[in-house]
């Protein structure tokens, strides 16, 4: 049996997808992606709450994360309750029943010379 390591509350602060993208799809698809480590001996069942600055939050969109798993999820792949809009600043949170760990991670590919940029989630229990 393996301890666990994480929390049960995570918040990106920082959310923004590209209107467009350059180069083949889906690798240079701009997107920000959700990185969840779930080192526990249980499946993770995750709540993503979406904040925007000029309307009221969307969510929860549900997620799972097996035993000993990670998971890359993209938020470009995000469709129920509604698709995270593209060009538009947003925040999220992460509710989890068992301890994970959150990782962010953005590719920003509108011009040729990409960027990648990647920071750990503020967790908060």
């Amino acid at each position: 049996m393996s301890r666990p390591i994480g929390h049960t509350r995570w918040a990106i602060a920082e959310g923004y997808i590209p209107a467009y993208s350059k180069g083949p799809e889906p690798q240079f698809t701009s997107h920000e992606t959700a990185c969840l480590l779930n080192s526990s001996d249980q499946d993770a069942h995750v709540e993503i709450t979406i904040y925007f600055s000029d309307k009221e939050p969307v969510g929860p969109y549900r997620v799972t994360v097996p035993a000993r798993r990670t998971l890359h999820l993209r938020f470009n792949n995000l469709t129920d309750p509604e698709p995270i809009p593209h060009d538009t600043d947003y925040a999220s949170v992460f509710e989890s029943d068992v301890p994970i760990v959150v990782q962010h991670t953005r590719l920003d590919s509108r011009q040729a010379e990409n960027a990648l940029l990647s920071t750990i989630a503020y967790a908060s229990n």
